[in-house]
């Protein structure tokens, strides 16, 4: 029998042992190697564009030959401003990748050894950087599948029964319960948007899938709408899962890693956020076939590719204020 790629050699080339024993210079290497690939690792100034720069070996900085700009590998990065060592940032996207569920902040934590602040602003740094590879504006053609799947908002009951409310109510509602609507090609990109209602989704497919598309759907009337745009295949999931070839198996596939990542790794998982979270699952999703290497790598470059985040550097600074 053939062996799954997962369980090859093929799909591990990377890990944790080879980075730290590499050293600090080899990684700062790679940072500079993959910052600054076309010219092949040597410093381009951020601020002007010049090639030409001085090296203040003393504390791993550049100086622009042309407006003395002085700057740094990292410095308008999503990494700028870092504290980190260079092979503390490789070993937590390793972890990253290879935590193909997700990981907590304070696993995470634990493993660099480092604040949970400092780990839980990393992964969503790290997040932030996926979300370059899921949301491309490419829009979505051939097999497309789409779903709403609802995340937080738990209202426990109360030990007394005579205590206990009905929690279907809006009234009782907490507010924080959102649903998170997907659409994904069969055999290929993930598309996930965090929204109040599932019904939304019929707008966001107007805006992201080819009107030549095949849309596939579940019974839910909201998905009417559908057939008015689209060539629409149905499948009743109170009667069956798959129906000669209709079926939402790989939009729902998606919705499984995100649920194990929120309810194993997580546990709860703030609204204002949920967006991270489901653009991490989806782009676990779709990277699931390559190596834990070219994964490594291609966020590294995203996260350098990335512009400072706004949303995430001094996080803990604003929220003290």
């Amino acid at each position: 029998m053939a062996q799954h790629f997962l369980l090859s050699a093929q799909a591990r080339t990377l890990s944790l042992k080879a980075i730290y024993k590499a050293g600090e210079q080899a990684a700062y290497e790679t940072f500079c190697k993959l910052r600054w690939q076309d010219t092949g690792g040597k410093a381009v100034c951020p601020r002007c564009g010049c090639t030409e720069t001085y090296t203040i070996s003393t504390r791993r900085k550049f100086k622009c030959k042309a407006c003395h700009h002085q700057f740094s590998v990292t410095s308008g990065t999503i990494f700028a401003s870092r504290k980190l060592d260079f092979t503390d940032i490789l070993g937590a996207i390793a972890i990253f990748v290879n935590a193909v569920k997700g990981v907590s902040a304070l696993q995470l934590a634990r493993d660099l050894d480092v604040q949970y602040k400092t780990a839980w602003v990393m992964a969503h740094k790290l997040r932030e950087a996926m979300a370059k590879d899921v949301h491309t504006g490419e829009i979505l053609q051939g097999e497309v599948e789409m779903d709403g799947a609802y995340f937080g908002g738990k209202i426990r009951p109360a030990n007394a029964k005579k205590n206990r409310k009905d929690r279907r109510l809006a009234k009782h509602q907490t507010g924080k319960r959102r649903v998170v609507v997907a659409m994904r090609e069969r055999r290929g990109r993930t598309l996930p948007f965090v929204e109040l209602s599932e019904a939304r989704g019929v707008e966001l497919a107007k805006q992201h899938i080819d009107r030549m598309a095949i849309v596939s759907a579940d019974e839910a009337s909201h998905w009417d709408m559908l057939h008015a745009g689209w060539q629409v295949e149905r499948v009743n999931h109170s009667e069956a899962y798959s129906d000669h070839g209709k079926h939402t198996n790989w939009v729902e596939s998606f919705f499984s890693r995100l649920r194990r990542m929120v309810s194993g790794q997580h546990h709860h998982v703030s609204p204002q956020y949920l967006y991270q979270y489901a653009n991490h699952a989806a782009w676990c999703e779709d990277n699931r076939r390559n190596s834990n290497g070219a994964n490594a790598v291609s966020l590294l470059e995203n996260a350098l590719a990335s512009p400072v985040s706004r949303t995430w550097k001094g996080y803990w600074q604003r929220a003290a204020v």
